[in-house]
């Protein structure tokens, strides 16, 4: 692996902001590290960035261990939410700033300030000040000021969570065309789960200074192995075996031979079908339309329910249904909402 952490632990006095971590990044892989505030990832982050120290455990970067190498020796790029940018100095000089502490020659800045510029698609920019750009554009340059050095691995500290929702969907994007265009290892943390499945080939999970799952964006939104995964990655219908039992008998059977009895059924909305029926034994009880999807609000055997539908309306409040579940979408998970997590593997 290209970076490596190892049973990293971080304590601020009687408090633990990190618990025996250990992560791993491919050459070119972009991973997300999510989770909500006071989980420790940015602490995480930090130790990466050498901008604290470890109290246990090791980091490597192909092999070689980087815990005596302060920061500016690290070769890391950094973005955090706040721009950073120098006000008094223009685009251009802001992006070609480490280039020129580094005694770069002038016509080697200027090529690559200008490729930089059209990579983040701002070459109208160059010669303008920070005050003078939206917030979106001043984040664009602060990435191409973090890259502008071939940063070994490249740290993003929840570069997005101080735009609006628009921008943000587009600066995804851009991030994201970026890191592939380069091939730069990145390290981003976030506490939205829409953006860490937009852009991560690999999400690292986190909750009270533990790794509770690492893997693809799609293995931990379709196999949750916990019921804190399952909520953090998304609306979960989550119910208990004689839940399923009374609402969708076939589903019962799928429960893993000798799981915990704290093994619950974890259902995504979109997963369960709906049918307008007289005979059906859940109705509709509330109905919310979003643009593309509609939510359902459904009164099942199960108790309360949501359920997602696409295109044409297929029911209306107050009808009712029969729900169907393919035994395929249903996960069982372990409900540790009464337990401490225990950590994953990553």
């Amino acid at each position: 692996m290209y970076l490596t952490v190892r049973e990293a632990t971080k304590n601020y006095g009687s408090f633990t902001a990190l618990n025996r971590v250990s992560i791993e990044i491919d050459e070119g892989e972009f991973v997300c590290l999510l989770g909500p505030s006071g989980c420790g990832k940015t602490t995480l982050l930090r130790l990466i960035a050498g901008l604290s120290d470890l109290d246990e455990g090791e980091i490597l970067l192909e092999g070689a261990a980087l815990s005596d190498l302060p920061a500016r020796k690290r070769g890391f790029g950094i973005v955090f939410q706040s721009y950073s940018l120098f006000p008094n100095m223009t685009v251009a000089e802001n992006i070609g700033y480490g280039l020129k502490i580094r005694s770069t020659p002038r016509p080697e800045i200027s090529r690559r300030v200008t490729d930089l510029l059209n990579l983040v698609k701002l070459p109208q920019l160059a010669d303008s000040f920070p005050g003078q750009l939206s917030g979106g554009q001043q984040q664009r340059i602060a990435l191409a000021r973090a890259i502008a050095v071939d940063p070994r691995v490249l740290l993003l500290d929840e570069p997005l969570s101080a735009l609006d929702a628009k921008v943000r969907a587009e600066l995804r994007g851009e991030i994201r065309h970026v890191q592939r265009s380069l091939g730069i290892p990145t390290l981003m943390v976030t506490h939205d789960q829409e953006e860490a499945l937009a852009l991560a080939d690999k999400i690292i999970c986190m909750n009270h200074g533990v790794v509770v799952q690492a893997g693809t964006p799609e293995d931990l939104y379709n196999r949750p192995r916990t019921r804190f995964v399952a909520e953090f990655m998304g609306i979960s219908n989550l119910l208990p075996a004689d839940a399923v039992g009374r609402a969708f008998p076939d589903l019962a059977a799928t429960r893993p031979q000798g799981s915990a009895d704290d093994h619950i059924a974890c259902i995504r909305p979109e997963q369960i079908g709906v049918t307008p029926d007289p005979d059906g034994n859940a109705s509709v009880r509330g109905i919310s339309f979003l643009g593309n999807l509609r939510r359902l609000e459904v009164e099942s055997p199960a108790g309360p329910l949501v359920v997602e539908t696409h295109g044409a309306k297929p029911c209306r409040e107050g009808d009712r249904v029969t729900l169907q579940v393919a035994p395929d979408a249903c996960t069982w998970v372990a409900d540790d909402s009464t337990r401490a997590p225990a950590e994953a593997q990553a």
